[in-house]
Parts: structure tokens; C-alpha cells; sequence
């Protein structure tokens, strides 16, 4: 949030002070990536309380819900950034492209380039999608700062027309990203079945258990960013009742010690 914060500002001052729509439309990506960030924190923090009354399975929907609202801001913003640029062409404009634009955005890439690397390596450990879509909104602003670099260069040696060219570039990219986010986010929501891999391990986890003769039916799908498993064990029928309970106790607590696996039902069939 204090480096959003931070870039914003820069960014705005030099888009004012150059009159560049692409620096100018770049600063309101970093004042949408302040609200994202803001999002995000709220949802991290509320999707690791626990059960209660209200929420028996965890409120682990909640990032989820964050990194959809990260992609409506990147909606709204590309398409005004595209409403910007579209009026630009018929507005002339000044343009003072000097030493200070250009220290601006290189300092807004090194920021980003680190962020988008501490972001990616922290959702890859804690498995969090707000987090990831986080690190590739990160990722996209290196490029629409590389791309007002870029524009930047073409109008200080004259071409300003590349100023516009490049904000409409850089509108088309951020509603494509936000896009992106949503139809992942949606996916966490609505209850998607997880990669084959996961399922495959899952599986293969199960039918090691001692007692398991074979699997039956095994459904899973994400609740928020965690994954729920139902799983159908074969068991011998000849065995005690309690022998056959202790054998899905034992297939639950292997599943559910898989970091990615927050509940598991078992269902014991005799054959």
C-alpha cells in the first residue's frame, strides 16, 4: 500500500507536470492497485479466521471475493483510460518530455518488478489467490510501464502521437488483466474441480491407506482457495464396524493434512 501510494504520487506529478495521457492514465493503475491492496489485506486477514456458527467451513471465500474486486477496478480504470485516450486525439496537447518522466517510470518498474516477485513467491507458499492475482497485476504494470517508456521515447524525438497510441495500449491490457482475474476468481468461487494432478495425488494418497481395497467415487472442488474432497473407500465387509471407522478416520486425517485440502468426507462401502 506505502509503494502504491508512493508511485501514484510520482506518477500523477508527472503527468501533470509533462501532460503525458500515458503517465497520466498509468498514475490511476497504481491509485487502483491502493484500493486492490487494501481489498486484498481485509480479505487475508478474514479468510483466516476460523469456523464458527455462522461460517461451519471457514470464511475462505473471502480472497477469492478480494481478487474480484481487484478485477472490476482494473475494468472500470481500463475503460476509462480507453474514454481518455479517445477524446485525446482530438484534444492537442503539449507535451514536455524530459529527464524527470523518465526517472519516474524507471523507478515505478523497479518497484514493480520486486513486488511482483515477493508477491508470486508468497502466494506460491501460502497458496493464496488473492495474493496471485495480486503478483500478476504486479506483472502487467511493468508492462504498461515499459509500454509509456516506449510512447515516452517517441514523443521526446517527436512523434506525440505515440503518447496516445500507448494509452490506449495500455486501456486494452488492463481490462484483458482484470478480465483474467475475474474468470479465475469466479472459478474459486462457483466451486471448481481442482488441476488432475491434485485429484490423481489425492487419489493415490487414499487407496494407499491399509485397509482401502479400492476407491469408488472421488469429487473435489474448491471452497474459496481451499479444497474440499468427497471420497467413496472400499472396505472389507467382513470386518467390524469399528475397524471400517478407524480405516476413513485414518484416509481422512492423510487427505487433510495436504496443505491445499482444508475438509474431506469419507464414505465407507462394503464389498
Amino acid at each position: 500500500m506505502v509503494l502504491n501510494t508512493f508511485l501514484f504520487a510520482i506518477k500523477l506529478a508527472g503527468g501533470i507536470k509533462s501532460g503525458s495521457l500515458a503517465l497520466f492514465s498509468d498514475s490511476f493503475n497504481s491509485l487502483t492497485d491502493i484500493i486492490a491492496s487494501i481489498a486484498i489485506f481485509v480479505a487475508v486477514r478474514l479468510g483466516t479466521k476460523s469456523a464458527d456458527a455462522d461460517h461451519p467451513f471457514g470464511h475462505h471465500r473471502a480472497e477469492p471475493i478480494a481478487g474480484l474486486i481487484v478485477a472490476v477496478f482494473a475494468a472500470i480504470l481500463g475503460f476509462e483510460v480507453l474514454r481518455s485516450a479517445f477524446v485525446s486525439f482530438f484534444t492537442p496537447r503539449d507535451l514536455t518530455i524530459d529527464l524527470f518522466v523518465f526517472v519516474i517510470i524507471g523507478v515505478s518498474v523497479l518497484l514493480k518488478v520486486f513486488l511482483t516477485i515477493l508477491f508470486r513467491y508468497e502466494a506460491g507458499i501460502s497458496k493464496s489467490p488473492a495474493l496471485l492475482a495480486s503478483s500478476i497485476d504486479h506483472r502487467n504494470d511493468i508492462l504498461v510501464s515499459g509500454s509509456v517508456l516506449v510512447g515516452s521515447i517517441f514523443m521526446r524525438i517527436g512523434y506525440p502521437f505515440f503518447d496516445t497510441a500507448v494509452a490506449f495500449l495500455i486501456g486494452g491490457f488492463i481490462i484483458y488483466s482484470g478480465f483474467m482475474i475475474g474468470v479465475e476468481n469466479v472459478d474459486f468461487l462457483m466451486g471448481k474441480r481442482p488441476p488432475k494432478e491434485v485429484v490423481e495425488r489425492l487419489k493415490a494418497l487414499a487407496a494407499g491407506t491399509d485397509g482401502v481395497l479400492d476407491l469408488n467415487e472421488v469429487r473435489a472442488h474448491y471452497v474459496g482457495n481451499f479444497i474440499q474432497v468427497e471420497i467413496h473407500i472400499e472396505v472389507d465387509r467382513n470386518q467390524t464396524t469399528a475397524r471400517s471407522h478407524d480405516v476413513a478416520n485414518h484416509v481422512k486425517k492423510i487427505l487433510e493434512s495436504e496443505p491445499s485440502v482444508d475438509f474431506a468426507f469419507v464414505h465407507v462401502d462394503p464389498v
